[in-house]
């Protein structure tokens, strides 16, 4: 396996925008932070007109730029652009929900009256309302997520065929492409509701991929596919195009001459990207709905081990540039940093304030997911990169890509098909296809012996290389 790349800067014109004034739109935008606060306000007094005890309301906008390429040749140039205003209604405890993407006055009232006619008509539940007043964000952290992109789709195009070009220049034996893309998009919004919440702000997310294909000489050869990508909320963070292409090349190129391998246990060493696969299957495991709906095998885990005394979990949303930092969730919830793990030891949930009530307990300020988490082991050395770990692997499986969606979050059963390298001595031997590794995730967490420090981030997930003790690996 080729090494890790370390991202190197690319030339573009992404920089942090600060407005001056919020009356005007920021760049690529086509409404000012005032002319969403005003649509907001304007729902929430009609809401409160007809009669509603409460009601939250959230004006949104997001635009981007997708350019594919393949074989040298422009694929796909897409361009989007999206409007919403969405309106829940609370008349007691009966909650109802409607959107708009028409911001006249007369659409917003008859928005707002169907959001309040749902809620009249619908069963009382206890649990539902808005944040406590004690959980609301009063002030708001800057954690400098807004980077637009000023990219033309001609010079998107020019820096997804260098990617795609450098890949297809590694090896005679990249014979083809599945192609490779730039994306650039951002957006913003703003947010309020009766309980007293204000707040907004925009972001980013920029990308670019390739995906080329390997062949063996001869009649018999065989063909393999591998990908990589870079993502960062500022294009200039970005892997450069030549080296997303270089690596994606040498991942295919790795995997020829695949086998299949005999069924039987062995250590599983999951690659870093995969790993971080690991933690958001717990992390599911461990939030609100899953838990208070009992359709999950880490129920009643908060004060138990669901790890290794070795594991922590942090969760921090207020890193600069975070792909999951958050001033405040999704109801206004002020976020806070937090140890979700200690010592293997379940210390907190992800819950929103509904299945928080649902629960008996106190929301987390995780109403639309998880912030920031990283997973470190206490035994990691600085010196733990891969090779080091396929050394503790000793001989096993290393795997380097998971296909299906066989998880079952209710018993924990695991069962996903796969492709990586057999290793043998702590060296790895030949790539491996065509194989299923089997598994309990509740036993996989426990059975986690090491974990490396080749850490990746995965979206909001950042963790290393992990090996697990033993799990069933079917072949042939």
């Amino acid at each position: 396996m080729a090494t890790r790349i370390i991202a190197t800067h690319m030339t573009s014109k992404a920089s942090p925008i600060r407005p001056v004034t919020s009356s005007q739109p920021l760049p690529g935008f086509s409404y000012s932070r005032d002319f969403f606060e005003d649509l907001v306000d304007t729902a929430l007094a009609h809401a409160k007109k007809l009669g509603a005890t409460d009601a939250a309301a959230e004006a949104s906008e997001g635009c981007g730029l997708s350019v594919s390429v393949r074989k040298g040749d422009l694929e796909n140039v897409e361009r989007n652009r999206d409007k919403s205003l969405g309106i829940t209604v609370y008349v007691g405890q009966k909650r109802g929900n409607a959107a708009t993407s028409d911001f006249s006055k007369a659409a917003i009232q008859q928005t707002v009256k169907a959001a309040f006619d749902i809620a009249r008509f619908t069963a009382e539940d206890t649990s539902s309302g808005l944040p406590a007043e004690r959980d609301i964000a009063r002030v708001h952290r800057d954690l400098d997520l807004f980077y637009p992109w000023d990219i033309t789709s001609e010079d998107a195009a020019t820096l997804a065929l260098q990617c795609e070009a450098a890949a297809l220049g590694v090896s005679k034996r990249i014979t083809n492409s599945e192609g490779a893309g730039v994306s650039a998009q951002q957006s913003h919004f703003f947010s309020a509701h009766t309980k007293g919440f204000r707040g907004g702000y925009a972001s980013s997310r920029h990308s670019m991929s390739a995906s080329p294909i390997a062949s063996s000489p001869g009649k018999n050869g065989d063909m393999q596919r591998d990908a990589w990508y870079t993502s960062m909320r500022d294009a200039r963070d970005m892997a450069s195009p030549e080296a997303v292409g270089r690596y994606a090349a040498e991942r295919a190129l790795s995997r020829l001459k695949s086998r299949k391998i005999k069924t039987c246990e062995c250590p599983v060493l999951f690659e870093s990207p995969l790993a971080a696969g690991l933690l958001g299957s717990f992390t599911q495991a461990i939030s609100g709905g899953a838990l208070y709906r009992k359709s999950t095998f880490l129920l009643n885990s908060m004060g138990k081990a669901a790890f290794p005394a070795f594991i922590d979990i942090l969760e921090d949303p207020f890193l600069k540039k975070g792909k999951g930092s958050a001033p405040f969730d999704e109801e206004g919830v002020k976020t806070r940093a937090r140890t979700v793990v200690e010592a293997g030891i379940v210390r907190g949930y992800f819950l929103s304030t509904y299945s928080a009530r649902k629960l008996g307990m106190r929301t987390t300020g995780n109403a639309g997911g998880s912030h920031n988490l990283v997973l470190s082991s206490r035994q990691t050395q600085a010196g733990d990169d891969l090779d080091a770990m396929l050394k503790k692997l000793g001989t096993g499986l290393f795997v380097t890509e998971l296909m299906g969606q066989g998880v079952n979050y209710v018993t924990g059963d695991y069962s996903r098909g796969a492709s990586g390298f057999w290793v043998e001595k702590g060296q790895i031997a030949f790539p491996v296809e065509e194989i299923t590794i089997a598994g309990n995730l509740k036993d996989m967490l426990m059975g986690i012996t090491a974990v490396g420090a080749d850490t990746y981030n995965y979206g909001a997930k950042t963790v290393g290389s992990i090996l697990v003790n033993r799990m069933k690996v079917a072949g042939s």
